[in-house]
């Protein structure tokens, strides 16, 4: 790699981005390319009790100002010791969510609007994906592929939260190129191709490896 290379993955609880990471890492590493895998929040020993907090069934007062923050200083923490070490070290960064989550579950699930996009643009100093693949899946589909005891304190949201998340998402698709839509309601196979092939096109397009 010529230069590092920032890739997220977005979209609804349950939509498979977890699966779809993991065929990337071992994509890139059939090519020989250092891949760092990492998530949000988390990614981090403060971040990720920082996760614990925020994810947390028994902290159900949580204010949702307190939540948008603790996700803000979670990133802070993750791009300052993580993320940016490994660009600045030609490294492929893979992030199970990263800027994006926080727009649409604070900002537009949560209705605090714009703020959180202010927030967190001090978070990332100028630190955002080359490219994010949103898994767009219906959010009903989604909740429903995660077991009630399963679920974390976000996820057990009544679902006209997780509408308002998804519609979110698919405002920020509309708004930036960088953010690539892709059918999550799939075969795992069929969902992988597309995601590579667009990943090709733009390596390819940019000359980055």
């Amino acid at each position: 790699m010529k230069n590092g290379l920032f890739i997220s993955i977005e979209g609804p609880d349950g939509s498979g981005k977890s699966t779809q990471i993991e065929v990337l890492r071992k994509y890139f590493e059939k090519q020989g390319i250092d891949v760092l895998l990492t998530r949000e929040p988390g990614g981090t020993p403060i971040s990720e009790k920082i996760r614990e907090i925020i994810l947390d069934k028994n902290n159900m007062e949580m204010d949702d100002m307190t939540e948008a923050l603790l996700y803000a200083a979670s990133r802070a923490q993750h791009v300052a010791e993580v993320i940016k070490p490994a660009l600045a070290a030609g490294k492929i960064v893979i992030c199970d969510r990263f800027i994006d989550s926080s727009i649409a579950y604070q900002g537009y699930g949560r209705e605090l609007g714009d703020c959180v996009r202010v927030i967190n643009e001090y978070a990332v100093r100028g630190c955002i994906p080359d490219m994010t693949f949103l898994m767009k899946m219906d959010p009903k589909v989604g909740k429903e592929r995660i077991s009630e005891s399963e679920q974390d304190r976000l996820e057990q949201e009544k679902l006209d939260f997780h509408r308002r998340v998804f519609d979110g998402y698919i405002e920020m698709e509309e708004r930036f190129d960088r953010i690539i839509g892709i059918d999550a309601e799939r075969s795992i196979d069929e969902i992988s191709a597309d995601i590579i092939s667009h990943i090709e096109r733009i390596i390819g397009e940019n000359g980055r490896i």
